[in-house]
């Protein structure tokens, strides 16, 4: 058994370990028999029972509500080079079942074993964002094994993620290892896109969603269609490609739309994408204001409610972002509503739908449900893990 340091705790407070759950409280620790402030953040220990029986290894941080979080369940095997390079490979071996082309989201945090990692995958590149202390402290290890398991031309660090503030850690941008282009190249569902990894949101792309962007096919050629917070195009070009008759692209980020132009055109549809500048909300009052109409109406906004305390505030902002957009949708429309909030449940989505719809004395018909794909997976001691929701709803006169 590994020499780590013990965190125990109180009596009952194992069953959620014990049923599949990976995190532990600092509310449910015997700061009695293992005081957490004699931890520092990023420290390994061994997490038991009331009883001192063993549940498994887990990274520590004392400064936060979720004060621990397994990596495993034998004691014998703590996060080192070994363990990194076995996880890494039981989740190639799944996104290698599931996707033809190397590219995809590699690593999704306590889904995988490995909490506080995101690792996406751009064929020969390698994008790292790291948001726990102990996923941090074995960063170099961390470099070690992606390059056993990948050996990839070019790895960089996007460390500068919110949740890096939550626990004590610096942003930074930097190559790890290799030299890393500004842009790098993917296809998705056959379309070919170039993600802007220093400077873009996130990683520089969003693979979450792929799925439900791979149902436009068939259903927007010829058709003229609206993309609302568009970032760099994930979902105009993807329509454009599958033959949509005119794109409108909406964002705030100028940045963002010349990324749009120029994945339009390594495409070959430029011509029938357009870019538009400015505030969402403001933007679809303008093309309201100017009589416009769209088949296929696509609302993708960022996470309106980051925060449970949110909710409220965040649920009128879907509100109000779906029902702009019903008004712009012709006749018999499509509109595509996602939210990757994890604190709004699906069936609160298709609520807001039907009330906007009723608002504005039409119907909805829910026509199909999209969900994360198979490089997310979900967790299912974790429900904070399924967070993507796209709702296809076609709305009707009354």
């Amino acid at each position: 058994m590994t020499d780590l340091p013990r965190l125990r705790l109180k009596a009952q407070e194992e069953r959620r370990i014990r049923e599949g759950h990976v995190w532990v409280y600092s509310n449910e620790v015997d700061i009695a028999a293992t005081p957490l402030k004699a931890f520092a953040p990023g420290d390994q220990a061994i997490v038991e029972d009331s009883r001192g029986k063993a549940l498994g290894v887990a990274i520590v941080n004392p400064n936060t509500l979720i004060c621990a979080r397994l990596v495993g369940r034998d004691v014998a095997h703590p996060l080192t080079v070994s363990l990194l390079v076995h996880r890494l490979q039981v989740a190639l071996s799944l996104r290698s079942l599931w996707y033809p082309e190397p590219y995809y989201r590699l690593v999704y945090g306590d889904s995988d074993g490995l909490p506080g990692l995101v690792v996406d995958r751009f064929g020969d590149y390698l994008v790292v964002q790291i948001s726990t202390a102990g996923m941090e402290r074995v960063k170099g290890e961390l470099v070690d094994a992606l390059v056993k398991v990948l050996k990839p031309q070019g790895i960089l660090f996007k460390n500068d993620g919110k949740m890096r503030q939550v626990e004590g850690l610096d942003s930074y941008v930097e190559a790890a290892y290799g030299e890393v282009p500004r842009q790098l190249a993917l296809r998705e569902n056959g379309v070919a896109f170039t993600a802007p990894v220093y400077d873009g949101q996130k990683t520089g792309w969003f693979y979450d969603h792929r799925e439900s962007r791979a149902r436009l096919k068939g259903l927007v050629e010829g058709k003229r269609v609206l993309d609302v917070f568009s970032y760099v195009g994930g979902w105009g070009v993807q329509a454009a490609a599958f033959g949509a008759a005119e794109v409108h692209c909406v964002d705030a980020s100028e940045f963002a739309l010349d990324q749009v132009e120029a994945n339009a055109r390594l495409n070959g549809v430029e011509a029938r994408v357009q870019t538009l500048q400015g505030d969402a909300f403001d933007a679809l009052h303008a093309l309201k204001q100017d009589n416009e109409r769209f088949d296929v109406v696509i609302m993708d906004p960022p996470a309106f409610i980051a925060r449970r305390k949110d909710h409220k505030a965040g649920l009128q902002a879907y509100r109000r972002a779906n029902e702009l957009a019903m008004r712009l949708l012709s006749r018999d429309g499509l509109l595509v509503s996602g939210s990757c909030s994890m604190h709004l449940a699906r069936e609160e989505l298709v609520d807001v739908i039907r009330a906007s719809a009723r608002h504005l004395d039409r119907s909805a018909q829910v026509v199909h449900h999209g969900h994360q794909g198979a490089d997310h997976p979900i967790h299912p001691a974790i429900p904070e893990t399924e967070y993507l929701k796209a709702v296809f709803a076609r709305v009707l006169p009354v």
